[in-house]
């Protein structure tokens, strides 16, 4: 577990007690801070209640003045919850998991930090540099918004690497994490609702930048315009021209060797870690050898099956049409499941591969607008309504050859409790023809 002496006797608010929420609690307690959790889940309050030193109250009648912190969940909507109103104004900080990780660091061994950012591509690319650091003998850990939560990890030895993947939302609760290598993947609209518009959603992006030390390094992406534009920001805007590389996927000439990595995005995103392993220190042939032994994740551009020539890929985790639009890309003939609760109107992003699409199966709360949407555009549209159906008739009219793809381009929560848990049923619905 990583704690910090700084912590002890300080007063903590705790808001969310889902993984990284616990994995606070538990942190915080273990310094020997004091410590008041609350979640409207009546068994994460009860785990919470477990722990030494640390008192369940309801937060929205507590007294705030003078706590260290407000550590909140990166589910928390900053923009219009109360609590976070009455701590701004009482002049207590709210901040995250993450914010603690980056007040510890001091105390831990000797270490690096990668930062990974973007719309899409954040996971997969988390994921791979964590996995060429390890084939590279570095010692290494993955967190943030992928896999454990980072306080409750146990501290790398000295010359270890922390891969941290952070979306918007942890990055707006973080202040001074100064990352090593802080890598831009790409900004397209999404989070809206949480946002004062786009240009505010991408100044949250760029913030990773700016809470960076001169001499650590920006890896930014060269061929996304808003990635750009964050390139001349910090150059114009903050006289930062050192040590800010680009990367760009039409460099990667050859993906044959990288079964895990196939598609544009997936260029887009080896190209992001080939630059930040580099600036690591990481020798070419350790990268190579990570490339071509990466596994990919769970339910990202995921091969579930094969049955009678017809290939199912789960590509559950891709929550937008910028995020599903590449993955049409990389197949020739696709049987297309699409839909769930939309993050907009349209699906543009994902028009320049409807050639590839044979047929489309709409799901969930936008399937009558996608069906609408697609019917003049792609060969046969049918709206399924639920993923089960959306499967059986796509499994129907596949021929050998053919690829079906659940690659929603939406969000899950009409249907399902998230990504992962609409990935899982693809995954039985498939197993169950």
């Amino acid at each position: 577990m990583i704690v910090s002496a700084a912590w002890a006797g300080q007063r903590y608010a705790v808001l969310g007690l889902a993984r990284s929420g616990m994995a606070t609690v538990r942190a915080l307690a273990k310094a020997g801070a004091y410590v008041v959790a609350w979640d409207s889940d009546p068994a994460a309050r009860k785990a919470a209640a477990e722990v030494n030193g640390v008192i369940v109250h309801d937060i929205a009648t507590l007294n705030l003045e003078g706590a260290a912190g407000l550590v909140v969940s990166p589910g928390v909507p900053l923009n219009t919850h109360p609590l976070v109103v009455r701590a701004r104004a009482a002049g207590v900080p709210v901040i995250g998991d993450i914010e603690l990780f980056a007040q510890a660091r001091a105390e831990l061994p000797p270490h690096k930090v990668v930062g990974i950012t973007g719309t899409n591509g954040k996971s997969t690319t988390t994921a791979l540099v964590h996995h060429i650091l390890k084939t590279a003998g570095v010692p290494t850990l993955m967190g943030g918004n992928i896999g454990l939560p980072i306080l409750g990890q146990e501290p790398l030895p000295e010359g270890g690497v922390y891969v941290l993947e952070l979306s918007s939302y942890q990055i707006d609760l973080t202040q001074t994490l100064d990352c090593d290598v802080a890598v831009l993947l790409n900004i397209t609209p999404d989070h809206l609702d949480r946002y004062d518009g786009f240009g505010a959603y991408a100044a949250s992006k760029q913030r990773l930048f700016e809470i960076q030390s001169r001499d650590h390094h920006a890896v930014i992406a060269e061929d996304d315009t808003e990635a750009d534009n964050v390139v001349y920001r910090l150059q114009h805007d903050l006289n930062r021209y050192e040590n800010v590389h680009y990367f760009h996927r039409g460099n990667i000439k050859d993906q044959s060797a990288w079964p895990a990595l196939q598609g544009p995005h997936n260029a887009s995103n080896a190209a992001a870690a080939i630059t930040a392993c580099a600036h690591l220190g990481v020798d070419n042939e350790a990268v190579a050898e990570g490339l071509r032994t990466f596994t990919g994740l769970p339910h990202r551009m995921e091969r579930v099956a094969t049955r009678d020539g017809v290939t199912f890929v789960d590509d559950s985790k891709a929550t937008n049409p910028e995020s599903t639009a590449p993955a049409l890309g990389a197949f020739e003939r696709v049987h297309w499941i699409v839909g769930g609760k939309r993050k907009g109107d349209d699906l543009d992003a994902c028009a320049p591969y409807f050639d590839r699409v044979v047929a489309a199966y709409t799901i969930g709360e936008a399937g009558p607008l996608f069906r609408d949407l697609l019917a003049p555009r792609v060969p046969a549209v049918t709206h399924s309504g639920d993923l089960a159906t959306a499967v059986a008739q796509a499994a129907a009219a596949a021929q050998p050859g053919e690829t079906v793809l659940l690659s929603p381009a939406c969000a899950s929560f009409d249907q399902f409790r998230d990504y992962e848990d609409r990935g899982a049923a693809f995954r039985a619905a498939v197993e169950a023809l």
